[in-house]
């Protein structure tokens, strides 16, 4: 039995964000509804499903569907060999909600609104693929924070690389490695491939953004034209 207390929901801070985002933007909440609240195994609310009763400054209702993820944070790792100069990137595979089948992306994690986006893709990093990182040596992408659904969530992502020169032999020690969290029903499997070769892969509209993020910050505009 846990010892955690359950954290209620507007006390979570993912809550506390996006609820004032809501009014700072002018809109006047007038009731919500929760139907589905999961939370981490120490009691902290992840995520939520919400009925959402708002008036908009024109006098509109605004849309009442709301799925609360708060923030969350992607991560390219890219390896390069010392000796080629080649690139690889890693990648995580693991069944997903969508459609069940087993999908690419890359490292990612979620922030809660107080915590800090680079120490989380650091932790992240080092409980995905065992890449010891820390925040200072990843680099971010995006100048603000972006939504991928604005229609009917609050989450918002936090885009990152790093790249580090290794042997050939300590690259492909990230493949095939099983990581992942059992309490959060994760059951990770590493791949190492090309960038070109990720993009074939990955079907997550994160992921493919993320590429195209970091190709352009590197000016590779070569592999670029690859994908």
């Amino acid at each position: 039995m846990s010892n955690y207390k359950e954290e209620a929901l507007e006390d979570a801070p993912k809550f506390r964000f996006w609820k004032q985002q809501m009014e700072s933007n002018g809109l006047t909440i007038n009731g919500i509804k929760d139907f589905y609240i999961r939370r981490r195994h120490n009691g902290e609310v992840l995520f939520a499903m919400l009925e959402v009763d708002a008036d908009t400054p024109e006098g509109d209702k605004i849309p009442p569907a709301l799925f609360l993820k708060g923030h969350a944070v992607s991560m390219l790792v890219c390896l390069i060999d010392q000796e080629t100069k080649e690139k690889f990137v890693v990648l995580v595979r693991q069944r997903r909600i969508a459609d069940g089948s087993h999908t690419y992306e890359h490292p990612a994690g979620m922030v809660d609104a107080d915590d800090a986006p680079d120490e989380v893709a650091a932790r992240e990093l080092g409980e995905e693929i065992g890449l010891d990182v820390t925040a200072a040596d990843l680099t971010k992408l995006n100048p603000k924070l972006w939504h991928p659904s604005t229609g009917t969530s609050d989450e918002g992502m936090h885009f990152f690389f790093i790249e580090r020169e290794l042997s050939r032999d300590a690259i492909m020690a990230f493949h095939h490695k099983d990581m992942g969290n059992q309490s959060e029903f994760e059951r990770i499997t590493t791949v190492v491939t090309t960038l070109p070769e990720a993009h074939k892969l990955v079907t997550n509209i994160n992921g493919l953004l993320l590429h195209f993020l970091y190709l352009q910050h590197v000016a590779d505009y070569e592999t670029m034209k690859l994908l």
